[in-house]
């Protein structure tokens, strides 16, 4: 059976400016993806990332080539494992996951072997801002059970008394993104834990963490900058004790399985990460919520305006994903990737 496929870039403002250890955004930009095969649309998301030397358009011309060949439901597989991990091939590989459970009248899961995920907690992300904007914001959710906080190497204790103070029931993620040293991270662990923090992402720069073999930190090391594909997990071994499983990243959900599969197998931790977007990105990680420690997701929340039928959140709380959205037998009632 022959297939189409088409892309379109969009973009989603955001509530609040979001700020990271590297820079801010006021929109997340994203890539849509639908592949039809005249009856049934198969459709994900993906976002593409400047920091592994991603754009809107470089993605998207991956996916155009890729568009112009005779694909069929029996050759596309083939034609998108051959893509490098990221973006262009989560995208792929997400919208032929949909695509192929609209055929078989099941669902993505099912097809997966996976059983249904359950409600669970997520992480509400503050980004970086000043010690009282900080705890402001952090006040403002109403005593969130679990809090991803995104500190530079600046007043990392300072920010993160405040953040503590205005919410002392939370437990906290400190996420770095590879902004701080060695010695950061070691003056500030201890003190950390102290704070109710429970998980440190990414302290040290990908490539150059040599630092952290057999480190002994009170709060638990999590890869994610580090950490892409199974390929990696031998080197990361002795370093963290935790991997973030994000699907721009894997280059989608078949990877993420395996990968999710093969970290558990040898000892590691699992969270479950993403970039900045809609419950459409969302939606093929949170298939493997039942297999991680700690979950992130919360993409949605940080966007004036979700797509329909997406996650719900209670008080931190996210509810299973609604398969009409994604991964059922639900037909989509149009065949653009239009923003519904």
């Amino acid at each position: 059976m022959n297939l189409t496929i088409q892309v379109s870039h969009q973009q989603l403002p955001l509530k609040n400016v979001f700020r990271i250890a590297r820079g801010a955004k006021t929109q997340a930009d994203v890539v849509v993806v639908t592949i039809s095969d005249g009856i049934n649309t198969g459709w994900a998301e993906a976002v593409p990332y400047a920091r592994y030397q991603e754009s809107v358009d470089s993605v998207s011309q991956q996916i155009q080539l890729l568009s112009k060949q005779k694909l069929s439901t029996e050759n596309i597989n083939e034609y998108i494992i051959a893509l490098s991990s990221g973006a262009a091939r989560n995208a792929l590989d997400c919208a032929w996951w949909d695509l192929q459970a609209k055929q078989r009248g099941t669902s993505v899961a099912k097809l997966l072997q996976l059983a249904p995920a359950q409600a669970c907690i997520t992480a509400q992300t503050l980004s970086i801002d000043t010690p009282e904007a900080m705890a402001k914001a952090v006040a403002a959710l109403n005593n969130p059970p679990l809090v991803k906080v995104k500190l530079d190497n600046q007043d990392i204790i300072e920010k993160m008394t405040a953040i503590q103070q205005a919410a002392p029931n939370s437990e906290f993620i400190v996420d770095a993104n590879e902004g701080w040293s060695i010695d950061d991270l070691n003056n500030c662990c201890e003190q950390l834990k102290a704070l109710n923090v429970v998980l440190i992402e990414q302290p040290l720069p990908a490539g150059q963490d040599e630092a952290l073999i057999n480190f002994s930190s009170p709060v638990p090391l999590c890869a994610d900058e580090s950490c892409h594909t199974r390929a990696e997990l031998d080197y990361l071994k002795g370093r963290y004790q935790v991997v973030n499983i994000k699907l721009d990243k894997t280059g989608g959900l078949t990877e993420a399985v395996l990968l999710a599969q093969e970290a558990k197998a040898q000892g590691f931790d699992l969270m479950l990460g993403c970039m900045v977007g809609s419950s459409l990105a969302m939606a093929p990680a949170a298939l493997l919520v039942n297999k991680a420690k700690f979950v992130d997701l919360d993409g949605p929340l940080l966007i004036s305006e979700d797509r329909q039928h997406g996650f719900e959140f209670n008080q931190g709380v996210m509810q299973p994903l609604s398969e009409i959205l994604w991964g059922g037998s639900h037909t989509l009632k149009t065949k653009s990737a239009n923003f519904t």
